[in-house]
Parts: C-alpha cells; sequence; structure tokens
C-alpha cells in the first residue's frame, strides 16, 4: 500500500470505536450447567442445551449478571434494573441454534466512561454506549484436517460481556490504552482473565475516517477479532492509511467487515458489513425479562475491591510517587495487591516502592517467577526496609547481600539474618576510623590532591572503606568522619 504523506494525513481525522468481548469467568456456561473451563478437550463440554437441541430451554446463570453488574459499576454505567434477552438471527457452522441470545435494546448497563492515560501526561474519558450479555459461538477449524473444517463446540454458551463504546477515540494509541484499561479492570474485579491470546478478551475495532472539522460520520469498517492489543493498533493504523488513500484517489470507502492479517499488518474483506436489521433481532422467548434490584446493585458496589485508577490517584497523591511508578504498580493486579500488603506494613511508601521496581522486580524476571509465587512475605521485605532506615544496614549490603539471602531463607525475619550473615552496621568508632585511617595511609598522594581542592577523590577513599569494612559502616556518617580526618592533615 502505498504511503501517505504527512500533509494529506494532517487533512483527515481517525475516528474510532471499539466492541470489546470478556469471557467471563464462571464455572458453567451462561444457559446451562455445561463445564465453561477453557482447554478441554474438543466437544467435552457440552450438552444437549449447548447443541441447541429442540425442546431444551435455557436458565440465565447468576455469577454471569452479578459480573455484568461488576463491570458496569467499574465502567461508571447506569445499571439497567430491566433488561430482556433477544435472539440474533444468523447461521454459523459453530453456532448450533442458529442464532445467538444476546442483548438488544434493553441491555444491562448503558453509558459510562473509562479514562485512558496517554504517553503525553493527558488524560481522556471514553464513553461507552452500553454493556450487555451473550452467550459465545464455538470456534471453526479448517487447518486440522485435509480435506474438511473441524467444529468444537466447548466455546458454545460460554458467557461473554460486549463493552460497546462511542466512537470517541481519535488514535491508535487512546485505543490501545482503553483495551489496556479494560484488561485490567477484568483483572482486578476476577470477571475474566484478560487473556487475548487464549481468546478470553477479543477486541473488534470499527474504523472511519472525515475531513478535520466534519461534523458527520464517514462509513466504517469493522476489523474482527484482534487478539492483542498490538495488533489492535496496527490495524487501526493500517485502516488509518489505506481508507484516506481511497477517498483521496476518488473512491469511496465500503461498509465492509474486514479481517486483519498480522503477519502483514494490513486488512482484507471478510464479508459485506451486517446491519441490525440483517440479523432479525425479535426477543428471547424463553427467557423472562430480568429484573434486579437497587438493593442487589448496592450489594454488589459495597463489595467492590478498590480499582486501577483509585489506586493511581492515591499513590501519586497521597503516597507521592512517580507517575511511572504508580503506572507500573497498578497495571498488574497481584503486584498492586502485594504493594498495598507492603505499604501497610511500613511508613516509608517511597522505600516500598524502589523496593518492588528494582530488588524484587528484577529477581522475578530473573527467576521467571510471577509476584504471586514470590516467597518473601510483604511483611519481611517490610522489615528489611526498617533495618535500612534505621541505619542499621546500608542500602547496598541490603540490596546485595541481604535480600538474595532473604530471599532463600524466607521463614527468617530480616533483622535476624542481617546478625546471623554479621551484616549489621558496626556501632564502634575505633572500628571506623581504622578504616578510614587504611585508607589514607594505602593513598598518600590522593590526600594531597584532596588537600589541592579535587574533591571528587573522596569516591575513592570511601570505595576502599566499603571494601575493607565488608559494608558493614554507615556511608553517610563514615563521610563525615572521612572529611573531617582529610581536612585537619
Amino acid at each position: 500500500m502505498t504511503s501517505i504523506t504527512a500533509g494529506i494525513s494532517d487533512k483527515y481525522e481517525l475516528v474510532v470505536g471499539l466492541e470489546v468481548h470478556a469471557q467471563l469467568s464462571t464455572l458453567s456456561k451462561i444457559f446451562s450447567s455445561d463445564s465453561a473451563a477453557f482447554g478441554g478437550g474438543p466437544n467435552e463440554h457440552i450438552s444437549a442445551i449447548s447443541l441447541g437441541h429442540p425442546g431444551t430451554l435455557p436458565r440465565l446463570n447468576k455469577k454471569a449478571v452479578e459480573y455484568a453488574v461488576k463491570m458496569g459499576l467499574a465502567c461508571n454505567c447506569t445499571i439497567n434494573l430491566r433488561n430482556t434477552f433477544a435472539r440474533k438471527n444468523y447461521f454459523y457452522a459453530d453456532l448450533p441454534k442458529g442464532y445467538q441470545i444476546t442483548q438488544d435494546h434493553m441491555p444491562i448497563c448503558l453509558g459510562g466512561s473509562v479514562l485512558v492515560r496517554l504517553t503525553d501526561g493527558s488524560t481522556k474519558n471514553i464513553a461507552i454506549h452500553h454493556i450487555h450479555l451473550e452467550e459465545d459461538a464455538g470456534k471453526s477449524m479448517h487447518d486440522q484436517h485435509h480435506a474438511d473444517s473441524l467444529i468444537d463446540l466447548n466455546r458454545a454458551g460460554v458467557p461473554l460481556i460486549e463493552i460497546v463504546t462511542e466512537p470517541d477515540m481519535r488514535s491508535a494509541e487512546e485505543a490501545g490504552q482503553f483495551l489496556t484499561e479494560i484488561r485490567k479492570l477484568v483483572r482486578y474485579l476476577d470477571v475474566c482473565d484478560g487473556n487475548m491470546e487464549e481468546g478470553s478478551l477479543r477486541c473488534d475495532a470499527n474504523i472511519s475516517v472525515r475531513l478535520k472539522g466534519a461534523t458527520a460520520y464517514g462509513n466504517r469498517c469493522e476489523v474482527k477479532n484482534l487478539n492483542s492489543i498490538r495488533n489492535v493498533q496496527r490495524a487501526i493504523e493500517h485502516e488509518f492509511e489505506r481508507q484516506i488513500n481511497v477517498i483521496e484517489a476518488g473512491g469511496h470507502i465500503d461498509q465492509n467487515t474486514l479481517n486483519f492479517n498480522a503477519d502483514t499488518g494490513e486488512t482484507s474483506v471478510l464479508r459485506s458489513k451486517e446491519m441490525a436489521n440483517d440479523y432479525r433481532y425479535f426477543p428471547e422467548p424463553d427467557l423472562t425479562p430480568l429484573a434486579l434490584t437497587k438493593e442487589y446493585v448496592n450489594t454488589i458496589q459495597s463489595a467492590m475491591p478498590v480499582l486501577p485508577n483509585a489506586l493511581y490517584d492515591k499513590y501519586t497523591d497521597q503516597l507521592g510517587l512517580s507517575e511511572y511508578d504508580a503506572g507500573v504498580i497498578t497495571a498488574d493486579k497481584d503486584v498492586a495487591l502485594y504493594f498495598e500488603a507492603l505499604i501497610a506494613n511500613t511508613e516509608n511508601s517511597k522505600a516500598a516502592a524502589n523496593w518492588l521496581m528494582g530488588s524484587v522486580k528484577s529477581y522475578l524476571n530473573d527467576s521467571n517467577t510471577s509476584i504471586t509465587d514470590f516467597k518473601l512475605k510483604p511483611e519481611t521485605l517490610a522489615g528489611l526496609i526498617k533495618l535500612v532506615d534505621s541505619g542499621k544496614v546500608n542500602n547496598t549490603v541490603a540490596s546485595q547481600k541481604l535480600f538474595p539471602e532473604l530471599v532463600k531463607n524466607s521463614d527468617k525475619t530480616a533483622a535476624g539474618l542481617a546478625a546471623e550473615l554479621n551484616l549489621l552496621i558496626t556501632s564502634d568508632n575505633n572500628d571506623v576510623s581504622r578504616f578510614i585511617q587504611d585508607a589514607i595511609a594505602k593513598y598518600p598522594d590522593k590526600v594531597i590532591e584532596y588537600q589541592k581542592g579535587k574533591k571528587g577523590v573522596l569516591g575513592l577513599f570511601m570505595g576502599e572503606i566499603m571494601k575493607s569494612s565488608k559494608g558493614k559502616i554507615d556511608p553517610q556518617k563514615t563521610n563525615q568522619l572521612l572529611i573531617k580526618e582529610l581536612e585537619s592533615k
């Protein structure tokens, strides 16, 4: 595809809306008791209901409703107390009934927004149109047999929520950040594992362009089943260029459903875009309207965990952490939970963040371990921070010697292990004085340089002192004593 020049692309505005499908982490499917677990053998998790046999009736999964309400509250939606289900009719080989049970005119969550933070430091609220409940289809496999397509219906009937945004995004970055926030939210809420590689979080992107300043939207193309945040951004960037090229060449954007090829980074037509009337929605006759109460919603609201944006504000506003550190800590629910437990055991939150972002993160990366499997308890790490803050162990010794040993001996306390390993700072001034005198005696020429004004040699003396003392001194106090000694020569 011919690249467009900056001058031409600057005439146009990108318009993006996303439809995010999150597979809910319930034990059973949305309308039957079949297992909703991932990874079973082909067609193991099915029954007459999953297969759409005549005479079978759906029964709504209560936990799926609870999870949908949780997500709606997290996205600042209005919870619709009376919502209904509908049949969405289309034929897919992996949709046994020939229709999908979904929600149409009366979805469970209405409106709402999600705050995203962009690399330039700005924030933006991405508006949500609605969130609705529906069932998933099965899976067709076209590469498992030389002549036939194979069907696995384990996924048929697995509960989904679909989060439909307004056409509010104006860059690939905004779309990527929105999807990142949605993935964080479903994980913090424990309603979905957010695993895009396994398909439990999937995204369709509706993409159009229009001249800057125009109010009417251009014809949109929908790119289906994007399985990573990066691929969502790549598809948007490609479509932005492609659609501008078509328009600049005097062409017309056809409203098609597109497939994205991750290898080439290009889109291709999958089918002509269906409209709502193509699906022949009508009320699901086998399910009564779902009536929720304010008390039910309030009960769920009261049990909601602290969400990533609230933690981010707490860390930056109350604890004084950098935006970068707050962003990294809140990006992973388990890391945030560890940090919360850590700061509950120490008042030095900045040191807690430094240890988490430094030594702990390095250890986890080097050992290919997740923080959920990290053996060092937050209260033990807090004890290590207390040792440093009290001046009993210097930071270098704490990070290079004590921390690795503490990880190996996670049942011991930091203070106990430091004493056992003879790492506690000596309080004997005679020892400190001896280390200083030995260093000065070793470098008499550097003493003369210092006295002539070359203060940089202090580092050399301190390095020698730290080496001979094996780090068992207070660097700050020793530095002051060293200066006093050098200036008395």
